[in-house]
């Protein structure tokens, strides 16, 4: 099968999802501390808005959801990619401790350079790179540790889970020692609260993700031959301990981008290729695209809850997405028959 044909397949959730996403989308434009109707939505678009409505629009509301729809789309991606790696559809860059790095390496950089005027850190594009290095240094470390004649991905996967528990402690060390304002910010960022709602995390995160996606569905063909047993890709011309590095780096570029702006957000590279898998089934041509756009929607429909619930606090997206994907989690342990990509 190839991409024309799966999407063709998968078109009618592919359409459904993206409309579910206008609507959400929509809706949250609308709503908040300042309510705004659809009538004075389109207005303020076409320039005929008031200032007060102009301001939020554009400077609050915009900024936050276009960084939700990346955020949503690029972990779900990284997911998705490294359940195809280890066969198994309990990996999350969030439980293999590769979101825990990327954290680590920027909460490392607020403790030595801090945020003030001036630092290498007052500039928005810095971040990502620091979390991209820190996920990479433990995705490099998770799979030099998993090699044994060949990487094999139940040892894939509890090594990962050693190295989250390690960036864990490390994470909270770094976090005492730190000053108790850049402390108060890095817990907040921990929690998953989107970091900058503001145009220039825009401009820092969309660049990876627009490269980071193209590339990501270029590989869904090496992703759908992993699947098989070690002989068959490689009678089918895969390189495969190579295809698996490159993929793992993948993962890890996609997990750090968004943890930079987004923080320590779990489960949505768990649920949405999870999600996608029992929609459209086993065929990466499929699972990526789908992926996405449920990744997207969940995280936007998270932030529209987490600003509206408790108004005018604001939940941090990461506490919604964990109280919605953790009972999912249980759900799927509880009805997990043996292993690999079946449940």
């Amino acid at each position: 099968m190839d991409w024309k044909e799966a999407l063709l397949q998968s078109k009618l959730w592919l359409l459904l999802l993206t409309c579910l996403i206008l609507s959400v989308f929509i809706i949250s434009l609308s709503t908040g501390v300042l309510p705004i109707s659809l009538k004075d939505i389109v207005a303020t678009l076409l320039g005929n808005g008031t200032p007060q409505q102009e301001l939020v629009l554009y400077q609050l509301r915009l900024p936050r959801m276009m960084i939700a729809l990346l955020i949503g789309a690029g972990l779900a991606l990284s997911g998705a990619i490294l359940q195809g790696l280890s066969r198994n559809s309990l990996a999350d860059p969030g439980i293999l401790g590769i979101n825990a790095g990327a954290g680590l390496a920027v909460v490392c950089s607020i403790f030595l350079f801090g945020q003030s005027k001036g630092s290498i850190l007052s500039s928005t594009f810095f971040l990502p790179v620091f979390a991209f290095v820190g996920a990479l240094i433990i995705a490099l470390l998770i799979y030099s540790f998993s090699w044994k004649n060949g990487i094999d991905p139940g040892r894939l996967l509890l090594m990962g889970l050693g190295f989250n528990a390690l960036c864990g402690a490390l994470l909270i060390i770094f976090q005492l020692k730190m000053d108790p304002k850049d402390f108060q910010q890095a817990t907040i960022w921990l929690t998953g609260s989107i970091w900058g709602a503001q145009w220039p995390y825009v401009w820092a995160l969309l660049p990876w993700i627009l490269l980071l996606i193209p590339i990501s569905f270029l590989k869904a063909r090496s992703m759908n031959l992993l699947q098989f047993s070690e002989t068959v890709p490689h009678v089918l011309g895969l390189k495969v301990e190579s295809e698996r590095r490159f993929l793992l780096i993948l993962s890890a570029a996609l997990a750090g981008a968004c943890v930079a702006v987004g923080g320590g957000i779990a489960f949505i590279g768990l649920l949405a290729p999870h999600l996608a898998r029992r929609l459209c089934g086993a065929n990466y041509f499929s699972i990526l695209p789908v992926s996405a756009l449920i990744g997207a929607l969940l995280l936007l429909l998270a932030d529209m809850i987490g600003k509206n619930l408790l108004a005018p606090a604001d939940i941090p997206v990461g506490i919604v997405i964990s109280v919605i994907g953790a009972p999912y989690l249980i759900y799927m342990l509880l009805t997990r028959k043996g292993v690999g990509l079946k449940s």
